[in-house]
Formats: structure tokens, sequence, C-alpha cells
């Protein structure tokens, strides 16, 4: 698979299906690699990826993430399958842990040991009978990760890690810790804004349900930032580097900052600063590939 530097992130679920394909194919016209996309309570990932890849031509689908605990090993591994071969080979398959709320509080699994139940289901994956016609190649595997054995897990038994919720430093240090081989796809929220305050403003909108998640708690403290940057909404030096906004070729800063820490791919989370649930398409078009 060529996937490119640059890609788009959102949740779609706030528009009707025939929009989120006219995303798409915006995205594929672009010059957009990659369309990345969440699973939460709203559509099913593979569903979705499998209605967006039939009426695109180029654009890869790629999970950002799928729950592990949503579906059984074999399951997961026939829905990338699936995909891949009805697709030639444009999904990325992105899997995570996700998070106590969303697993132990919302679907009641049990949620003690996320990171050996991680390493228990690759190998479930990775031995799982699948009869089918299977794709030319099996589709990549990344991880979410922000943590150390989560990180190493990803660079021994999957293709890499698909970062979120963090800065050019944490980039630099998970290439540090995981080699030169592995993929590192970092998604970045941005803001089409110059006014620091309608920025700030649109960005602790989007970043109030993460300051609640302490896995991101705990990553962005691994930075340096501190419990007075994390309370609240957030202190100004944590949104303005958790969110990169202003004009477009300040934005392209941050997503180059992230190549050049180490990233493989940078996907972009284009965050509207009226708050509205839908991406901002002023700044897909402006931040395209050249």
């Amino acid at each position: 698979m060529e996937l490119g530097k640059l890609g788009l992130w959102f949740f779609l679920d706030a528009m009707p299906a025939e929009e989120t394909l006219k995303f798409a194919r915006m995205g594929e016209k672009l010059g957009y690699s990659a369309l990345w996309i969440p699973e939460a309570v709203g559509r099913h990932p593979f569903a979705h990826a499998g209605y967006l890849l039939a009426q695109t031509e180029r654009l890869i689908l790629a999970t950002g993430i799928a729950n592990i605990y949503a579906r059984d090993p074999i399951t997961m591994a026939a829905g990338a399958r699936s995909l891949a071969e009805q697709s030639d080979g444009r999904f990325i398959l992105g899997i995570g842990v996700s998070h106590k709320h969303l697993v132990a509080g919302l679907r009641g699994h049990d949620y003690s040991k996320p990171y050996s139940y991680m390493a228990e289901y690759l190998g479930k994956m990775k031995t799982s009978i699948y009869k089918a016609t299977p794709p030319k190649e099996e589709p990549p595997i990344l991880l979410a990760a922000l943590h150390p054995k989560m990180l190493a897990l990803a660079a021994s038994e999957a293709n890499g890690t698909h970062t979120y919720f963090t800065t050019p430093e944490h980039t630099a240090k998970f290439r540090a810790a995981i080699g030169a081989k592995p993929w590192i796809c970092a998604a970045q929220a941005v803001i089409l804004e110059t006014d620091a305050a309608r920025a700030r403003a649109a960005a602790r909108n989007y970043m109030q349900i993460y300051l609640r998640a302490p896995n991101y708690i705990r990553s962005v403290k691994n930075v340096g930032f501190t419990d007075a940057d994390v309370a609240e909404n957030g202190s100004d030096r944590l949104v303005d580097a958790i969110v990169a906004w202003g004009s477009a070729d300040r934005i392209r800063e941050r997503i180059d900052a992230h190549l050049k820490a180490g990233a493989n791919h940078v996907c972009i989370l284009p965050v509207r600063a009226d708050n509205q649930p839908l991406p901002d398409l002023k700044a897909v078009e402006a931040l395209a590939p050249r």
C-alpha cells in the first residue's frame, strides 16, 4: 500500500450517508490519500467503509479506530480482509481498546486488563480461519497507542500505530521508541481561524470530551503538561499544542512538524470554528496536498 502523507479524519455521523460520500469524493479529488472513520456509538465503521470504498476509486479507508471489544477477533479479521479484497487493497484496519466508560460502562465488558486483552486479540486475529477469497495482501493493522507497552506491541505485532490527541513532541517520542520501520499515522485537529479567542473556544469545545479521558490526560502529561494545563477546559498552552489553528500556512507548519518528527502520515480533523458537528470544507480545500 502506498499511503500518502496527508489524509482526513472526522466523525461523519451528523451527515446523511450521501453527504459522507460527497465528502469522501471531495477528499479524493483534492489529493488526500486516506479517510479515517472512528467508531463510538454511531455508524458501523466496516459497513460505512464498504459504502465509501465501493463509490470511490483511489481513496484509502481506515478505521480510526475500531473498538476490539465490539467484535471478536475472527469477525474483526474477516471484516478487514473482506474490505481489502473488495477494494483491491484500499483498507487499513486501525484498532484499539477504546476507553473504560465506553467498554465497561456502555458495553458491559471487563476492562481490567486492556493491554493483555489486545495482545491476546492480535494473536487470535492472526490465526483466525478465513475461507473466502483472500485479498492480494493482508490489510495493514495499526494500534491506537499512546503509552510504552501498547506502542511496543504496535511495533512488534502490527504495522504501527495510529495516534490521536497528540503533539509533534509525542510523535518524536513515539518514533524514538518504536524504531524506523513501523508506521506512525498521527491525527491532528485543525481550525482554519485566525482570531485567537474564536479559535480557542472552538478548540476547547472539541477537546472537552477528551480531557475527561484518563488515557489522554496521562498522554499529555507525558510530554510535560501539568494538572493545571488539563484542568477544566485546558490551558491556552495545551489548547495551542493539541489543536493547530490560524492561517493555512500556520496549520501546515504543524503538519510538517509531525512529519519531521517521524510520522509517515498525518490525518487532519477539520474542526469548524462555529462548533457545528460537520467538517470544515474550506479547511479541507485550503490544506489539500500541494
